[in-house]
C-alpha cells in the first residue's frame, strides 16, 4: 500500500470514529486528529455510525409486530432507546436551538442563550413536541406493521437513517459557521456539495431496494429522504438567518427534526394500499 493510500484509509478510518464517536454513545477510540477533511468524512458516514442507534429502534418495531403489545408502549420505548443510544445529546441541541431562536432577534444574544447550557420554555417544548411526534410516528408505524413488519422495519430505520445523511448536505460551502469554534466551525462547508448529493441519492436507492425486496411500495423510500432534507434544511437555512451560521446544536435540531418528518412520511406512505397485482 502506498503512503497516499495509507493517507486515506487513516482519513476515513478516523472520519468513522469522529461521526461514531459525535453522534452516538457507542464507545471508540477518539480518531488521530481532527481537520475539515475528516470533519467532512464524518458527515458523509453519519448513517453508517448511526446503524447501532437504528438497531434499537428495529428491535422495538420488531417485537411490537410480531407480539402485538401496545404500539404506543413500544414505541415510547424505541423512542427513550434511540435516545440513550445517543446520549440525549441532539435533543440537547434542539433544546437550545430553540431557546435561542425564542431568545432573541439579536445575534450575539441568542448565541449567548444557546451556550449557557439551561433548557428553558421553548426548549422544553420543542424538545416535547418533536418527541410526541416521534412516538405517535412509530407507534402508527407499529399499528401498520403486522401487514408488513419488514417494510415497517425498513421505513423506520431509513428515517433515522436519513435524518443523519441530511447532516452532510447541511455542512456544505455556502453554510457558515455561527461561532469561529466549537463542532459548527469543524464541519461548516466540509462536504463537497456532489457528495453530500451523491449520499442521499444513495441512500435512497438503498433503502427502495430494500422495500422492494420486502414487498413493500419501493417509491416510500425517496419520499422519506426527501422529506427529511426538506426538513432538515429548512430548519438550517431559519438558524443560518437568526445565528448568521449553524452550530452542535443546530446539527442536533436538525437531526431529530428530520427524524421525526421523516417517521411520519413514512408512516402515512406504509398506511398507503399496495395495488393489486
Amino acid at each position: 500500500m502506498t503512503a497516499e493510500n495509507r493517507c486515506g484509509a487513516s482519513t476515513l478510518v478516523d472520519g468513522w470514529r469522529m461521526s461514531v464517536g459525535t453522534l452516538t454513545a457507542v464507545p471508540i477510540t477518539p480518531p488521530s486528529r481532527i481537520d475539515r477533511r475528516i470533519a467532512g468524512h464524518a458527515m458523509l458516514l453519519a448513517p453508517l455510525a448511526a446503524l447501532p442507534v437504528a438497531a434499537v429502534w428495529a428491535s422495538f418495531a420488531l417485537v411490537a409486530g410480531l407480539i402485538g403489545l401496545l404500539p404506543s408502549v413500544f414505541a415510547a420505548v424505541a423512542i427513550a432507546g434511540t435516545t440513550l443510544a445517543t446520549r440525549a445529546m441532539h435533543l440537547d441541541g434542539l433544546a437550545d436551538t430553540a431557546d435561542g431562536l425564542s431568545a432573541s432577534y439579536d445575534r450575539d444574544r441568542a448565541l449567548a442563550v444557546m451556550k449557557t447550557g439551561d433548557v428553558g420554555p421553548s426548549g422544553a417544548a420543542a424538545i416535547a413536541l418533536v418527541l410526541f411526534l416521534q412516538i405517535a410516528a412509530s407507534a402508527s408505524l407499529f399499528v401498520l406493521a403486522p401487514a408488513g413488519p419488514a417494510a415497517a422495519v425498513v421505513l423506520g430505520v431509513l428515517a433515522l437513517c436519513a435524518s443523519r445523511q441530511v447532516l452532510a448536505l447541511v455542512c456544505t460551502p455556502g453554510t457558515p459557521a455561527a461561532r469561529p469554534g466549537g463542532l459548527g466551525a469543524t464541519v461548516a462547508g466540509s462536504v463537497p456539495l456532489w457528495a453530500a448529493a451523491t449520499a442521499l441519492g444513495a441512500l435512497a436507492i438503498v433503502g427502495s431496494t430494500a422495500l422492494a425486496a420486502v414487498g413493500g411500495a419501493w417509491w416510500a423510500a425517496p419520499l422519506v429522504v426527501l422529506t427529511a432534507t426538506l426538513s432538515g434544511t429548512a430548519t438550517t437555512r431559519r438558524c443560518v438567518r437568526r445565528f448568521g451560521g449553524i452550530t452542535g446544536d443546530v446539527l442536533g435540531a436538525v437531526v431529530e427534526i428530520s427524524f421525526a418528518a421523516g417517521l411520519c412520511v413514512a408512516a402515512l406512505a406504509l398506511s398507503v394500499p399496495m395495488p393489486a397485482v
